[in-house]
């Protein structure tokens, strides 16, 4: 018998800071079943645009749903990972931000760094 290997990723300590903040942020309740008015636990973090696609949407809270099990399988096909119907529709639902996300300048870009210093310059 074979077990699929833990991405590392979800291993790391910034992942599992990440995915309790949105755990409570949504009460631990699945966001799905909630739409429906149905209380069921969460038991995982869904990234709404993939990881896979996306990395660097990884860690933005906009971009993660708290999920039962169940819901987080309806989202996209196991085998493929293909988004389903209601994955799709996640992500129309957050279509603003993602683009949002995207039309703004990166933040770790600082009007200081734009002129023309050199060597010991920079910290005047």
């Amino acid at each position: 018998m074979s077990y699929k290997a833990t991405d590392p990723f979800y291993l790391t300590s910034k992942w599992k800071r990440k995915r309790k903040k949105i755990l409570r942020r949504d009460e631990y309740l699945c966001q799905e079943s909630r739409r429906f008015g149905r209380t069921e636990s969460a038991e995982m973090i869904h990234h709404i645009f993939t990881r896979e696609e996306y990395p660097e949407l990884a860690f933005e809270d906009w971009n993660l749903i708290s999920l039962s099990n169940r819901s987080h399988n309806s989202m996209h096909k196991r085998e493929t990972h293909e988004l389903t119907a209601k994955g799709l529709r996640w992500q129309e639902k957050r279509k603003k931000e993602f683009e949002s996300f995207y039309s703004s300048p990166p933040s770790n870009i600082s009007e200081k760094n734009s002129g023309d210093t050199e060597g010991g310059d920079f910290f005047q």
